[in-house]
């Protein structure tokens, strides 16, 4: 069994858990542990089918799920997930498609601790339907942002973006492919800079 780092990372996923798997493989490949005293120990979902809690499984690391609908408010849901968060006392929280919007109360207990990743090139196009939104609006690029969480949805200070082109007959589908490669990229990076202290 590997040591437990010192500075713990805990992933929260919704869906397939993309950007989770590149957060994992960039922190094994680029030696986080050795480097900065850092590593991913534990992938938490709000959703019992989430496919990236098998391939968290697979890999050694913690999962568990605290599934939203078993609670009776956002607040008691969110009580229920720092609990579960907490238990691995984490220097970094680290959104990853995790589809809930998170309370005051949540976002403030992990305040400078909490990042996510959002496909559109903020302050542009918070909230869902990027891609769609982009194109009908006629954008030449879209792209991805990693940022800090604040009370604010979707704001907070850009740590990285990616500009990609939107191509003509592009479709939401299309672009948002494109887009997730450059997620895969920038977020690890990102999360580099600030174990860094940069």
């Amino acid at each position: 069994m590997p040591a437990r780092p010192a500075r713990p990372i805990v992933i929260l996923i919704s869906g397939s858990g993309s950007n989770m798997a590149a957060l994992v493989e960039a922190s094994v490949r680029d030696l986080w542990g050795e480097r900065f005293g850092a590593g991913v120990v534990a992938v938490l979902s709000n959703r019992p089918d989430a496919a990236g809690l098998a391939w968290a499984r697979e890999r050694g690391l913690a999962t568990a799920v605290v599934d939203h609908k078993r609670h009776a408010d956002r607040e008691a849901f969110d009580a229920a997930l720092m609990a579960a968060i907490d238990a691995h006392a984490p220097a970094l929280v680290l959104l990853a498609g995790f589809m809930r919007i998170l309370t005051p109360g949540f976002v403030h207990h992990y305040d400078g601790r909490l990042l996510n990743i959002h496909p559109s090139l903020l302050p542009a196009f918070p909230g869902l339907k990027t891609h769609q939104r982009a194109i009908e609006m006629g954008c030449r690029v879209a792209g991805a942002t990693v940022h800090r969480v604040t009370g604010e949805l979707d704001h907070g200070e850009i740590l990285a973006q990616a500009v990609v082109p939107v191509l003509p007959g592009d479709t939401a589908e299309a672009l948002a492919a494109r887009v997730l490669t450059q997620e895969h990229l920038i977020y690890p990076r990102a999360v580099e800079r600030c174990l860094a202290g940069g």
